[in-house]
């Protein structure tokens, strides 16, 4: 992903900051779509805050992005969900798709935000390497770790988002057949991980994406 050979404290310094907005804002992102359809839920308990502070679960967002930047020097993981009462949604099954939906799209967005702190940062004047080269690498790790959430998130396997998504929209004989998936989706999901079958489905996905978004911000 760099171009030049970082130290590992280099790349935490880099990787830390869009990490942990990517994980945070995700979950704000469902919140803040249940409370406009109908749960105020997250609202109510403060938990549709940017403070990462209500947010931390200490192993998917301290434990889990810090052994993986150190052994494979990217990170992802994940912050405490926030609480979502789906019988107070107006149209539960339609807005359940929102509110799932929502999390990656603030990942999307987000991958354009820090593409377009990149490309800035690649305009400053000579002179200011010290600033510019931090903030490039730094869009460029945000613009990966936020499509990497998007992509993970959307597979079609309860409990992420892209299995709730699906069991939104297909037929309720099929929705509710997949969703009796749910309670072996997590493992089902490390096994296709660790045995690079994930992988090769996600990296065409995330590659189109970011080429997507270098093009849209001419950045990368």
């Amino acid at each position: 992903m760099f171009d030049h050979e970082l130290s590992t404290a280099q790349i935490i310094a880099i990787a830390i900051l869009p990490t942990l907005f990517g994980i945070v804002v995700h979950e704000v992102a469902h919140g803040w779509m249940a409370n406009r359809r109908g749960d105020p839920t997250a609202a109510r308990l403060g938990r549709l805050t940017l403070n990462p502070l209500k947010h931390i679960d200490p192993v998917g967002t301290v434990l889990v992005p810090l052994i993986l930047i150190l052994t494979v020097g990217f990170a992802f993981g994940w912050a405490k969900p926030v609480p979502i009462n789906w019988d107070n949604l107006r149209h539960p099954r339609r807005d359940s798709a929102w509110v799932a939906a929502a999390g990656p799209g603030a990942n999307f967005l987000m991958a354009i935000g820090w593409g377009i702190i990149g490309k800035l940062a690649s305009l400053l004047p000579a002179g200011l390497e010290t600033v510019a080269m931090p903030l490039m690498y730094m869009g460029m790790f945000g613009m990966f770790i936020n499509i990497l959430l998007m992509v993970l998130n959307l597979i079609p396997l309860p409990p992420t988002d892209g299995g709730r998504i699906a069991t939104s929209l297909l037929p309720p004989p099929l929705g509710q057949a997949l969703s009796r998936v749910e309670p072996f989706g997590i493992p089902i999901l490390l096994v296709l991980l660790l045995t690079g079958l994930l992988w090769r489905i996600m990296t065409p996905l995330i590659a189109a994406t970011l080429g997507l978004i270098r093009q849209l911000v001419g950045f990368g």
